[in-house]
């Protein structure tokens, strides 16, 4: 684990502060020159990876992989180009289109010969490619298959790919399953659904294969309006709540000992998010929150974590962080004004 080079920034998570603070987040400002806590502190980079709107635009950043040539490859559902690829500079390398209007959901296997991606368009398709784009396969809808009931909707957010191969899907903005197939793309199990019961969802929008620590792989899996990551056995039964009150998490990004994960709102009172106010949570090996950059410091009393919020107003709808080589953080924004992604330095 790095060590800051810096003193601990001293940042609180009453409600009051936070509907103080400035709108305005000046990176040249020396008390706000950093972002994050503890030992997982970040410069702002807002230039990273800006683009010619007029030729290659945007509309949501909504996922971002690095490959094992260290190239960022980002997923927006920009019908003109899905697809765009940068260097970790944030130079343009290549751009290319499925044509999807949709396009959310972006995962990265490495099957040893070559390196794939799988798509997820909330239009009900999910495709593996090729990092040219070429599709490879794609996975039936399951009304089709008889998985789903006609009256199920089918609206997927999220895949992983488990040790042996096995693909996971997210039913998250469709009918609140995960869905679990074998490499051959053949029907194994659904789990979750819809519901407030420890094995239930709501907003089942992105999933993880967990294995930190030299544990026996595990899925985490989001259920965004519960506040929560919910952990299961590669078999879908379930294991565990990890709850972050106040904290709209999407997919769980595990990196290293930690698990990252953007925060596409937060929320000042229990029941009610609030608009423009996503952050970056940061998790440890035991799962204890040890940073958030953009929001308010983690507290915990009596070993519960308190209400977290946004605190500095540089994320509006943080939808996905990527991780590189040096633990610097891209993050992709959702109805962000089709800007591009925003680096977060660690110092």
């Amino acid at each position: 684990m790095k060590t800051s080079r810096r003193d601990f920034l001293k940042t609180t998570s009453t409600l009051g502060l936070a509907m103080s603070i400035s709108p305005a987040f000046s990176i040249n400002s020396k008390k706000e020159e950093l972002i994050g806590h503890g030992d997982f502190q970040y410069k702002v980079d807002l230039k990273w990876g800006m683009l010619d709107p007029a030729k290659i635009p945007v509309v949501n950043c909504h996922e971002m992989v690095m490959d094992r040539k260290g190239r960022m490859i980002m997923l927006t559902d920009e019908a003109k180009n899905n697809v765009i690829i940068y260097d970790q500079s944030g130079k343009l390398l290549k751009t290319w289109t499925l044509g999807l209007d949709r396009a959310h959901g972006l995962s990265l296997v490495d099957e040893g010969d070559a390196e794939y991606l799988w798509i997820v368009d909330n239009g009900g398709r999910v495709l593996k490619t090729t990092l040219d784009g070429v599709v490879v396969s794609e996975i039936v809808h399951p009304q089709k298959e008889g998985i789903y009931s006609e009256e199920m909707g089918w609206v997927p957010t999220e895949t992983a790919v488990g040790p042996n191969g096995d693909l996971y899907i997210a039913d998250g903005y469709g009918s609140q399953y995960f869905l679990q197939y074998d490499k051959e793309g053949n029907f194994i199990r659904k789990f979750g659904g819809p519901g407030n019961e420890d094995a239930q969802f709501s907003t089942a929008h992105g999933i993880a294969i967990d294995s930190r620590g030299g544990k026996a792989p595990t899925l985490m899996c989001t259920s965004r309006g519960h506040n929560s990551f919910k952990r299961f056995t590669l078999d879908g039964e379930y294991m565990e709540t990890i709850f972050l009150p106040g904290a709209f998490v999407c997919r769980p990004v595990i990196h290293g000992d930690e698990l990252y994960a953007g925060v596409c709102w937060s929320r000042l009172r229990y029941l009610n998010q609030t608009d423009n106010s996503g952050f970056v949570t940061i998790l440890d090996n035991e799962n204890k929150v040890v940073s958030n950059p953009g929001g308010t410091a983690p507290e915990y009393k009596n070993g519960e974590l308190q209400l977290m919020i946004q605190a500095e107003p540089i994320f509006k709808h943080c939808h996905d962080v990527c991780i590189d080589q040096d633990e610097n953080i891209y993050v992709c924004q959702w109805n962000a004004g089709k800007t591009y992604p925003i680096k977060l330095i660690r110092s």
